[in-house]
């Protein structure tokens, strides 16, 4: 009789504390982890891991599924890169609380924040809640090849306490204040994990309208603050331009405090004015005085995919392009290689409204090869390929995005990569008062494609890098299942350990690898979205259970919301 539900044999177990790997089997029951070790009793079903690294399944605590969840079972791209926890409802964006005569303006919101279609959310969303408490109660009923945490979004509660008041950022009242400090207490207690917010002007809806929270007062985040401390529960995760580093930071600070709990922020290279290590500086300083705050990072380059089929591309601005811009990609393709036309695009000139700095900086622009390289070099830049050429880089360019029938993309990233090398990014994984963030799985889905950090946190850094330093596997292992579950309240999961839930990764290290992004089309109507799959996730197990074989979704669908912190 067998004694276990599931053991695995003889893998490298890389538990997820930050001790090093070794060889053991692991045994699960009742999804958790029963044993770690030489195991002698038979498991149900048995995995063999020999030369296998054994990992616990990875936590992406910055996700944008709040849409995707309500209709999908499968969290794509996520699912791909040995995610068994996600927490949605980053960057003060999300569906709930929410009046019927608001559900446009969330969607705009969400459309223009996220790059997620607005037809596809006003297909796909179901509307079956009003309050924070009611779309749980919705989560809940549902099931998914991975545990979803949901966060209370800002802007969402504001339109709902304040009406068209709180969408055009108008101060709160006293009375307004209170009701959000209420709603926020609700919501925590019903099983929101966090509240987040966002204070950069670089979220707009999708008619150009500043995020709502954007002005939000001082009185505003602390009534806030207190919401959290009522509840007795909830993290705080924020996004901020920190023009005014001081004013701005010692406001996150105080609204931290007053929480009792602890705060994630942004932090990249090129996201403030003020610096990266500023920042970073500020948050060392808070902890030592005993308020957590992190600076939630990045493994790589913060950057966009453009191409003829995503959203933008060099030639969005080109009242030539614009032309044909609605045309399908097979005509707009035909047209584009027509001599006379070419020639018409090349000789135009970018209109002025749009990302202009994105889309006209070649130097830093790369055609995206497979396997895709994220730590391109200066040299090989379209810019200085078409010096050295003697052309245009909007010739090189044009070129490059034809091929493969017009489906070949071009990178260009925005942050993290001022001296063209991931330096900064090796600094501030290895930083003590950081977490692994910032992926957007479920966002940007026409322009991102970052769900794939976790991956190529292990890949570059635990293998690949040529151009500097590597990083050991049991650091980055733990760096993206414990510390980012404990960030969120997740006890009970990111490692190894006896009595721990059984969400585990087996990889054949040697073989991972993550693919180029390709386009698909599978959102409510017919929407698009970026899809990057892997190679060497030989099995993910979320609560005990196998979601994935080598890649191939398995029929189980073992996730859940998960309701408040656990452990």
């Amino acid at each position: 009789m067998s004694k276990f539900d599931l053991v695995i044999r003889g893998g490298r177990v890389i538990d997820g504390t930050g001790a090093p790997e070794r060889m053991a089997d692991v045994a699960v029951n009742d999804g958790k982890i029963a044993e770690v070790g030489k195991v002698s009793g038979a498991g149900r079903r048995e995995l063999a891991a020999e030369g296998a690294l054994v990992t616990p399944g990875f936590v992406d605590i910055h996700t944008h599924y709040d849409g995707q969840a309500t209709w999908a079972n499968r969290l794509n791209p996520s699912s791909h890169h040995g995610v068994t926890t996600v927490v949605m409802g980053n960057c003060g964006v999300g569906f709930a609380p929410v009046h019927k005569t608001d559900h446009d303006l969330l969607i705009k919101l969400m459309e223009g924040v996220e790059d997620i279609p607005g037809a596809s959310l006003h297909e796909g969303l179901p509307w079956q809640w009003e309050s924070f408490p009611d779309y749980l109660d919705y989560l809940g009923e549902r099931q998914f090849d991975m545990d979803i945490g949901a966060q209370l979004p800002h802007a969402a509660l504001r339109v709902y306490v304040m009406g068209e008041r709180g969408a055009n950022r108008e101060a709160a009242t006293v009375d307004d204040i209170a009701e959000m400090r209420r709603l926020t207490s609700q919501a925590l207690k019903a099983g929101a994990l966090g509240f987040t917010s966002s204070r950069t002007l670089n979220h707009r809806s999708s008619t150009g309208d500043p995020t709502p929270s954007l002005t939000a007062a001082y009185d505003e985040l602390m009534g806030i603050g207190l919401g959290v401390k009522d509840a007795g529960t909830g993290v705080l995760e924020m996004i901020s331009d920190f023009k005014g580093l001081d004013e701005e930071f010692n406001t996150l600070k105080d609204m931290t405090r007053a929480s009792g709990s602890s705060m994630t922020i942004s932090l990249a290279q090129g996201l403030s004015p003020h610096g990266w290590k500023k920042l970073l500086a500020r948050i060392d300083g808070a902890n030592a005085e005993g308020i957590v705050m992190k600076g939630q990072v990045a493994p790589r380059a913060i950057g966009i995919l453009m191409g003829l089929n995503c959203t933008l591309n060099p030639f969005v601005r080109y009242r030539s392009y614009r032309e044909i811009a609605q045309l399908p990609l097979p005509a707009r393709v035909a047209k584009l290689r027509d001599p006379a036309f070419r020639q018409q695009l090349l000789g135009d000139k970018p209109g002025s409204d749009g990302p202009s700095l994105l889309l006209s900086d070649f130097n830093k622009m790369w055609v995206f090869g497979s396997p895709p390289d994220y730590e391109p070099a200066a040299e090989d830049s379209i810019g200085a390929r078409a010096a050295r050429l003697g052309i245009t880089p909007e010739a090189l360019a044009l070129d490059a995005m034809l091929e493969n029938d017009g489906e070949q993309m071009i990178y260009t990233p925005f942050a993290n990569y001022t001296d063209f090398n991931l330096d900064c990014c090796r600094e501030m994984i290895l930083s003590e008062n950081t977490v692994m963030g910032l992926g957007d799985g479920g966002a940007h889905v026409g322009t991102i494609c970052d769900a794939s950090f976790v991956t190529y946190l292990l890949t570059h850094w635990g293998r690949d890098r040529t151009r500097g330093e590597l990083i050991d596997l049991p650091t980055l292992v733990k760096a993206q299942s414990r510390d980012t579950a404990a960030a969120v309240g997740l006890h009970d999961r990111g490692t190894l350990v006896p009595g721990k839930r059984a969400d585990i990764n087996l990889i054949d290290f040697e073989r991972l690898a993550i693919h180029t992004p390709t386009m698909v089309q599978d959102l409510p109507a017919g929407g698009r979205r970026l899809e990057q799959t892997t190679d060497g996730y030989l099995a993910t197990i979320c609560a005990g259970q196998v979601t994935y074989e080598n890649g191939s979704a398995t029929e189980t669908l073992p996730g859940r919301l998960i309701r408040g912190p656990q452990g």
